[in-house]
């Protein structure tokens, strides 16, 4: 027992100093998907997730009842395919929000934030 709660208490160690990068390394190591299906797999995942988020919200109107931890527990799987994506693409999550954010904020800058399409 001793050891289980020694590596509990590990892991929340390791969370504390969560980033992009070692998120990203942590999640691919709970990725079980073959080789073959790269992509695909947390592309399709999210598509899934992001469902999940919009039916979780979804809920407030008929029932109601917002549920925060509900929609967030979604969102925090989105957050993992999004990591196995970037992993499959060979692309890092801190350049990649560094990227979006830059993207963002020049369009925000140039008025066109607003609207639709890729190149505003």
């Amino acid at each position: 027992m001793k050891l289980e709660e020694e590596a509990k208490k590990y892991m929340e160690n390791k969370y504390e100093s969560l980033d992009f990068r070692s998120y990203q390394d942590m999640a691919a190591e709970t990725a079980v998907y073959k080789a073959e299906h790269q992509v695909i797999y947390p592309a399709l995942g999210l598509a899934a997730e992001a469902g999940e988020v919009a039916n979780k919200v979804k809920k407030i109107l008929r029932d109601g009842k917002f549920d925060r931890n509900a929609i967030a527990d979604e969102v925090g799987d989105c957050l993992w395919y999004i990591a196995a994506l970037c992993r499959d693409l060979n692309v890092d999550m801190k350049e990649l929000a560094k990227d979006n954010l830059r993207k963002l904020h020049d369009r925000k800058a140039r008025g066109v934030i607003q609207g639709s399409g890729d190149k505003r």
